[in-house]
């Protein structure tokens, strides 16, 4: 196992002893005799692991060749060259916006265009950039950047048809059963956004108006990007639409512990390791609710993950986008998100309209994106649909 895989099973370990912790401390009680030994076999095998990571690291050291100096020095310059860059193009990108004209270094002045400029790269990089930090569901996907058509051989594999070994005898033919190859087909679908910045807001110098800029168009970005892979649309990006590994609810109010098993269980064991649910705050607060059969919460607060919070071991995200718990919707999604296709067929662009929106006292921003999603590997995610049956109150009933 690699560095990159001691590390990662080193954090499963502590998200074990976390979780078990985390029940002890809810129920208010001591371990019991199996919890106890249990915590002990995770401190040990973190132990080791912890040791077999600086024993990697200090090997590397003895075995990489020192650094050359000279290769150092030019490493820092560059670094510091294209420091100095992107503060050049940040300057120049605010003194646009505010309507300064000065004379800048002719390699950072901005590419003007018949109604605007268009943003420099270094800005560009940074909102996408937070795009990916606000959508885990974009981050996690297989991304590619290839313009064109692009298609992705998928080996589709089930109970009849798939690759098996056997004994055999010599001299004796072996059997073979062949999964059959499909292509995904990923195109490309133009998507817009404009935002308009107060010309009020932009005379305040005190204001950080490049930051708000980011803020607003990666914002604007990711909830419409995160909404078309959740959702998806007729005729145009399918996203997630493509799973296919269903459970659906016997009730269309109410999820049960045992949806919450059922749907983890779909997901393939080789799948698990980096599988997280999707759910919205709504789902998440119906969830947090539910207990196994010895009465502790499924759900339970984890400080050592990104998102917060993990549900039978795995992360919790919450998505605005998601559908609330309502009949026929899909409520949750789990397992790993790399199953899930994502293209650009561009880099963004965008372009600053001083003069546009002049008589509505505004600048606007104007952003471009060309992208398409589908699912490429239907075994590693899976849904959950609420059912058609209404589960009754019981207090409203006795009430009645």
């Amino acid at each position: 196992m690699n560095l990159k895989g001691l590390t990662e099973k080193r954090a499963e370990k502590q998200n074990e002893m976390e979780t078990l912790l985390n029940t002890v401390k809810a129920e208010e009680r001591a371990f019991t005799p199996e919890e106890n030994e249990l915590f002990k076999k995770l401190e040990s095998e973190i132990g080791l692991i912890n040791e077999t990571i600086s024993a990697i690291t200090k090997g590397r050291e003895l075995t990489e060749e020192p650094v050359d100096a000279n290769d150092k020095k030019e490493e820092e310059e560059e670094m510091k060259e294209q420091e100095a860059r992107a503060l050049q193009e940040e300057k120049a990108f605010e003194k646009y916006i505010r309507g300064i004209l000065t004379e800048e270094r002719a390699d950072v002045n901005l590419t003007k265009g018949d109604n605007g400029a268009v943003i420099p790269t270094t800005i560009a990089k940074k909102i996408i950039k937070k795009v990916y930090d606000i959508s885990p569901i974009l981050e996690k996907s297989t991304k590619y950047s290839i313009k064109g058509k692009l298609e992705i051989p998928y080996y589709s594999e089930n109970s009849n048809a798939k690759v098996n070994m056997a004994y055999a005898t010599e001299f004796t033919s072996l059997e073979s059963n062949i999964g059959t190859f499909t292509n995904i087909e990923l195109t490309g679908f133009l998507a817009g956004a404009l935002a308009k910045i107060s010309k009020s807001l932009i005379n305040n110098s005190d204001f950080n108006i490049v930051n708000e800029v980011i803020n607003i168009m990666s914002e604007a970005i990711a909830l419409f990007v995160e909404n078309e892979l959740i959702h998806g649309t007729d005729n145009k990006i399918l996203g997630l639409r493509g799973v296919k590994l269903t459970v659906e609810t016997a009730s269309a109010n109410v999820i049960t512990a045992d949806d919450i098993i059922k749907l983890k269980r779909k997901v393939k064991q080789r799948f698990q390791k980096n599988a997280i649910w999707i759910m919205s705050p709504e789902t998440l607060t119906a969830i947090a609710l539910l207990k196994d059969e010895n009465g502790r919460y499924l759900l339970q607060d984890d400080i050592t993950n990104d998102f917060g919070y993990t549900l039978l071991g795995k992360p919790v995200y919450e998505s605005d986008n998601m559908d609330e718990i309502a009949e026929g919707n899909t409520v949750i999604y789990y397992g790993d998100l790399s199953g899930l296709a994502t293209k650009f067929v561009e880099e963004l662009e965008m372009e600053v309209l001083r003069e546009k929106y002049a008589d509505q006292h505004a600048v606007g921003v104007v952003a471009w994106m060309e992208f398409d999603s589908k699912v490429e590997d239907a075994q590693k995610i899976a849904k959950l649909v609420c059912g058609t049956a209404t589960t009754v109150n019981e207090q409203t009933t006795e009430e009645e």
